[in-house]
Parts: C-alpha cells; structure tokens; sequence
C-alpha cells in the first residue's frame, strides 16, 4: 500500500504485522512493513501491530529450551521499536493457523503466555509511568466451526480475562456468511471482562466467494467481454490478473454476480454488527490486492483479492494514478472514518 491510497480512503488508521523470524536478517524497525507502519505512527496515523510467531513448521518451543530463548530475543528486538509508538499491539497474529494442528493444545497456551508475560514485564519496566501502547491478545479464526471451539481456545480467553494488563482480543472472522460473525461474537464476549474490549483487524467474506469460483460467470458479462458460456469465474479472474482490465468490466463481474451484489453492503453491515456490540475498540479491512493474492490463481485458490479496496492486480490504474477499485468498498470505508463515540473505527 502507499500513504495516497490511504488519503484517498480517508483512513486515520494502519495495521500490520511483523514476522517475527524475520527479525534475525537486521534491525527489525528497518524492515520494509515495520518500518512502513512506524512511519504512518509518524505521520500521526494510528498503528496497530500483530507479532506473527511462525510454528506451521516446526514443533512449539518448550518453556527454557533454545528455540524459546531465541523468540523472546526477537521480541527484544522489536520491543524498543514498537512500544510507545504503536498505540494496538496483538501478541500473536492468528497464533492457531500458524502452529501445527498436533500442537494446538495447551502446549500453544504456554508458549504464548510465556511470550505475553514478556512483553507485560518489558512495558512494565520500560514505561512505570504509563504507556500509550494497548495490549491485545492475538486473533482467533474459525469460531464458527463448532470443533474450533476448544479447550485451547477456551484458555485463551481465560489467559486474557485473568491477566489485568491485557485489554481484549482480536478476532478474525472470515466467513462465509455474514452471519457467521455471532458465532465469534457469542463465544468471545462473554468470557472477557467487562473492561475488555476486541480488536477485529480482518474480517471478509472470502469463503462465500471461494464457493463461486467455478460456478460460470453471468451470461451477460460472458457475451459482453468475450468470454466463451460457461466460462467459470476463476478463469475470468485469471484473466484479469493475466492482463488488467477496465474499471467497468471488474464492476461489471461483480455487480453482475448475484453471489457478489447481494453483499455488496457487507463492509457497512458488518461494522455495525460490531459496533452494536459496544466491545469494538477497533477494526480494519483490506487495502490492495497483492502478488500472493493472485500467484497461481486458479479454482482452489482463496480469492483473498475479491476483498481489497483497492484492485491493483486485476483492475487498470485509474485517472487519478492510482490503483483501480474494488467494486462498491471504498464508498463504505470512506463512510466509516466518520467518528463513533471517540474511538478508532479504519
């Protein structure tokens, strides 16, 4: 993303991650997405952080060994650079999908509470006289799959209920309904104090979208650009990627798309639902398509780039030099910069 993009969505907030591994190539603030976030925090832009511990592959460090010492020397290389700049930060990314299944047991809890208690004693010791700088614990996925719902989780909360300093969690709801947000809503609330509050830094639609990829595109979009009938809509997202296309033909398939225009107010719709809560602290949404978004695009792919406000690997640049749009987000986020009750809504 670049900081035109966000003046042209009106957004006063940015958030990222840093993986965490990565910290061991160099100074970790010189590090293009940390380094790209510190400058929004310069620019006075609001900053929210997720610190993405990466175990897909590898066991979880036990509590004492090397591996558990090496990760908390990454947390005190990123902890000087981030504390009392970033105003949200998440201990863990989506800490379930990034650890093998075999170690999503209490296993995952220990390893992550020893890290969180890390980072309560550096701002404990650092800053005894007060820090701008939230603490949240990192997003849970899939609590709408009733087998996801588990005891890990459910210590998860507990861990985060039980520890004064840290102020909530984030959730992750991609769904493939709407709806499917209560699920997570129902199952997080009420195990958080009352004081708690949750961060939602992504949420989307994109399981419904994946189930459409090999239904045909609308006949109508097929005769108007060319397109053989019953071309599936996978291919003709392929072939935007392939070769961008006008901004009226990106509308058109999605307008079109019945699967996609009955949901084109999901953006709006969705922020409300949180805000209706009055535990939202703050959420955020999808910027700009990016290279992994359309690498080897085909019909399993998860078509993360029907989220993003701005289309940047399907659609042509607009007038204006910058990125082509989404079809119908940018009107809803510019919409939701609009200020509720004094707390952060980009």
């Amino acid at each position: 993303m670049t900081f035109p993009e966000l003046e042209a969505m009106n957004s006063s907030w940015l958030r990222g991650f840093v993986t965490m591994h990565k910290t061991d190539q160099g100074d970790p603030a010189q590090q293009p997405e940390l380094r790209l976030l510190l400058e929004a925090a310069d620019r006075g832009y609001g900053t929210a952080l997720s610190l993405k511990f990466q175990n897909s592959d590898r066991p979880l460090p036990r509590p004492g060994s090397p591996a558990m010492n090496a990760d908390l020397a990454r947390l005190d290389k990123v902890l000087p650079a981030v504390m009392d700049r970033v105003e949200l930060l998440c201990v863990g990314n989506e800490p379930f999908l990034e650890t093998r299944r075999s170690d999503r047991t209490e296993r995952l809890n220990e390893y992550y509470e020893i890290l969180t208690r890390h980072v309560i004693d550096y701002r404990r010791r650092h800053f005894p006289e007060g820090c701008r700088t939230h603490l949240f614990l990192g997003a849970l996925n899939h609590l709408d799959r009733p087998d996801e719902q588990t005891n890990a989780t459910a210590r998860w909360l507990d861990f985060a209920r039980r520890t004064p300093e840290i102020e909530g969690v984030d959730i992750h709801p991609h769904v493939d309904a709407p709806e499917g947000t209560n699920a997570y809503l129902d199952y997080v609330l009420p195990k958080l104090r009352g004081d708690q509050r949750i961060l939602v830094t992504e949420f989307s639609l994109v399981l419904l979208w994946k189930k459409q990829l090999r239904k045909p595109v609308p006949a109508e979009y097929a005769r108007r650009y060319g397109f053989p009938a019953g071309t599936p809509v996978w291919k003709a997202v392929r072939a935007a990627i392939d070769t961008p296309v006008p901004q009226r033909q990106w509308n058109d398939l999605c307008s079109m798309s019945p699967w996609y225009e009955q949901h084109k107010h999901f953006l709006r719709d969705q922020v409300q639902l949180l805000r209706d809560t009055g535990r939202l602290a703050f959420a955020s949404y999808g910027i700009a398509q990016d290279d992994p978004m359309v690498q080897g695009f085909n019909a399993d792919k998860t078509p993360w780039l029907f989220n993003s406000v701005f289309a940047s690997k399907t659609v042509q640049p607009g007038p204006d030099g910058l990125p082509g749009r989404g079809y119908a987000w940018i009107d809803q986020f510019q919409t939701l910069q609009r200020p509720q009750d004094n707390r952060p809504t980009s």
